[in-house]
């Protein structure tokens, strides 16, 4: 359910960017490597994160969750405060919040001063909790106490949340890249001997909707889930935080562009626009509100397009229903917004900061508090089949069991056991995968939208009107995308892009990138 799950809180938490202006400093200067070394704070003598000799202190750590079930929550806290409280003497006390909620009880408690020393940061937010002054900056104590930090996230990847120079929150560590790939029903491949390494191209997946189209008519081809568009499943430029104002093919010379006057874009929504009226996609693709999953798994769709890595068929064919498979049309790349999807950060207000960040280092050290975060308690929520191994209890599943966490937000997932019925080698092939990726020329740029309010919401707003319309090919774009454009200008879109190029330009001469 991990894709369910990450896309419900992508969903409700996206908007947060809107509502909060898109403030924040702008990355003046992203220069040298990670704050903090694992070998070079050892030979420096400075303490690691579990050498404390102080009283136990009480640290309250924020989240956003989905299940309102928190029994399982209450004794994984339970269990996670036997290894810090002898370890880094701090017992932990978890402050979850529903996850459609996040925005505006943050806010409040940030006004208010509550009590709160670590907490979950999602990137459409980050900018703007820093220009608000509600983050610390983290450099001095990665670098005093984040040894297991240092250890899993590389300089590149740690580097690329820099605001000013500085690292405000750390990313967890997962699938910090994103390919691109077609993903069709198993059986449908075997029945019609589709050749998967075949198609590299959206010409090619066009042939296989072709075949789909004649062979299986009680099935829709292709299609997109809930409020998605084909383009938010299929990237080709470094969105650069927001789509407005875009990098075409994460380079383009540094150029910012419109991504809806550019061509490629005028080409994807008439390619689309084809696949509708050929029938390849939902009629009420523009309206339709049920999930890839209900679709999927009452087989009224074939295939979908999304942002793939490694583990990616299995997950999807637990989360489906039916067996899937996969063929890559893009090759990894990185970008900023890959890496700050979810991160964790010290409000300025915290009690207990050093110990915020010796908890915050054990997420990323400990495999054990890794694995009460992502698993639950062992003999309870997981067994143990063999070393990493692990399987649910007799009887029991992800929905059941009692305990059901977004565990890609938390620390670092190489850590965390595997389920039997997974890739035992996931982790090591996810490395690879984040290794492999092609780095943006924009990575490490964050947007500070703060001198484009306005036009930012209004913006928004003429984007919402037609981009579900447009990009799921429900209408004629040779006349409806000349509108759109029309009203993006009105509201002000070249006045985003040209403000985005001065910051790029000026991070770009900072860190210099050429």
């Amino acid at each position: 359910m991990k894709r369910i799950m990450q896309g419900s809180l992508l969903l409700l938490l996206s908007f947060a960017l809107i509502l909060s202006a898109c403030g924040g400093s702008n990355n003046k200067d992203n220069n040298g490597a990670a704050s903090g070394n694992s070998e070079n704070s050892a030979e420096s003598g400075k303490p690691s994160a579990a050498e404390d000799d102080g009283p136990v202190e009480e640290l309250i750590v924020a989240f956003p969750i989905i299940s309102p079930d928190l029994t399982g929550l209450q004794l994984v806290e339970q269990e996670m405060n036997k290894i810090t409280e002898p370890k880094i003497k701090v017992r932990v006390k978890f402050m979850p919040i529903n996850a459609g909620e996040w925005l505006q009880r943050t806010n409040l408690i940030f006004s208010s001063n509550e009590k709160l020393d670590l907490t979950y940061v999602h990137g459409s937010m980050y900018s703007n909790m820093v220009a608000k002054g509600m983050l610390s900056p983290l450099d001095e104590l990665i670098g005093e106490y984040g040894n297991g930090i240092t250890a899993s996230l590389e300089p590149k990847y740690l580097n690329a949340t820099k605001i000013g120079g500085k690292i405000y929150s750390v990313p967890s560590v997962r699938d910090l890249a994103g390919s691109y790939g077609y993903t069709i029903r198993k059986d449908l491949v075997d029945k019609h001997n589709i050749d998967l390494s075949a198609i590299k191209t959206l010409d090619d997946v066009a042939n296989v909707l072709q075949l789909l189209k004649e062979k299986e008519p009680d099935m829709v081809p292709i299609s997109t889930g809930g409020t998605q568009s084909f383009r938010d499943v299929y990237k080709f430029y470094d969105e650069l935080g927001d789509n407005m104002g875009v990098l075409p093919h994460y380079d383009n010379g540094l150029k910012v562009v419109n991504l809806f006057e550019t061509q490629e874009y005028a080409d994807f929504v008439k390619r689309i626009r084809e696949w509708y009226k050929a029938g390849y996609i939902l009629s009420d693709a523009a309206t339709n509100k049920l999930s890839l999953v209900e679709l999927m798994s009452s087989g009224k769709v074939a295939s979908y397009i999304g942002m793939q890595k490694p583990g990616f068929d299995v997950q999807e064919t637990k989360s489906n229903g039916v067996e899937v498979v996969s063929a890559e049309l893009n090759p990894p790349y990185s970008t900023t917004s890959n890496i700050t999807v979810a991160m964790w950060g010290i409000p300025v207000h915290a009690k207990y900061p050093e110990k915020a960040m010796k908890f915050l280092n054990l997420m990323y050290e400990d495999e054990n508090i890794v694995n009460l975060f992502t698993w639950g308690v062992e003999g309870t929520h997981y067994e143990k089949v063999q070393d990493h191994i692990i399987k649910y209890p007799e009887g029991k599943d992800a929905n059941s069991v009692g305990f059901n966490s977004l565990q890609w937000m938390f620390g670092n997932q190489f850590k965390a056991y595997v389920l039997e019925s997974n890739d035992p080698e996931i982790w090591s092939k996810m490395k690879d995968f984040n290794e492999s990726a092609t780095p943006s020329k924009a990575l490490g740029f964050i947007f500070d939208g703060s001198n484009v309010k306005t036009e930012y919401a209004a913006v928004s707003n003429v984007i919402n009107e037609y981009k579900l319309s447009l990009e799921t090919g429900s209408v004629d774009p040779d006349k409806i995308l000349p509108q759109f454009i029309d009203k993006l200008q009105a509201a002000g879109i070249d006045k985003i892009v040209a403000e985005k190029q001065k910051q790029l330009d000026e991070w770009a001469a900072a860190n210099g990138v050429k």
